[in-house]
């Protein structure tokens, strides 16, 4: 079942329901997307994956759903978080393609992004993107992130190096 925690207009975050472990397990174990996740390399097993959303669900991980259907559509979260230096890293992925490139990553973004400093605190996100993915880093500029670092060759695809972008955004700059 899923819960209005954060709403927009096109989607809203629910807390992870268990019931989707099938569709997160079609979506990660899909080359289409996995090449783009920093767990793309992992064996993502039933067992292994009930447990990362048992994990998952006691963090600030939400389900992605589209408002008129109720369907989940994807997964955003904030990862690492640390009260003390009021940090945090952000992840997100759209797994239904049906529903990429429509703008509901962006939105679903703003909803975290709002909730992590307006009400969790946190004074800067962090992300990491693949250089090859195009899509998610204007989606991230969008939303008001910035280019704070390049590990080079960090990562390997398709027979290729790739670079790891680091990217943060910090609460004056989102709400400009």
């Amino acid at each position: 079942m899923h819960y209005r925690k954060m709403i927009g207009e096109k989607c809203y975050l629910s807390p992870i329901d268990l019931d989707d472990l099938p569709k997160y397990m079609e979506w990660l174990n899909s080359e289409e997307l996995f090449k783009y996740l920093l767990v793309g390399t992992s064996v993502i097993s039933t067992e292994t994956e009930k447990e990362a959303l048992i994990r998952l669900s006691k963090e600030h991980v939400y389900g992605i759903i589209e408002k008129e259907k109720n369907q989940l559509i994807g997964n955003v979260g904030l990862v690492s978080i640390n009260h003390i230096h009021k940090s945090a890293e952000l992840g997100i992925f759209i797994g239904n393609k049906d529903y990429q490139n429509n703008g509901y990553g962006t939105e679903a973004l703003r909803l975290l992004i709002d909730y992590a400093f307006r009400i969790l605190g946190i004074e800067n996100i962090m992300l990491r993107v693949f250089d090859y993915n195009e899509r998610a880093k204007k989606s991230y500029e969008k939303v008001g992130f910035k280019k704070i670092g390049v590990r080079r060759h960090s990562h390997y695809y398709n027979n290729e190096r790739h670079n790891e972008i680091y990217m943060d955004i910090v609460k004056e700059d989102f709400y400009k």
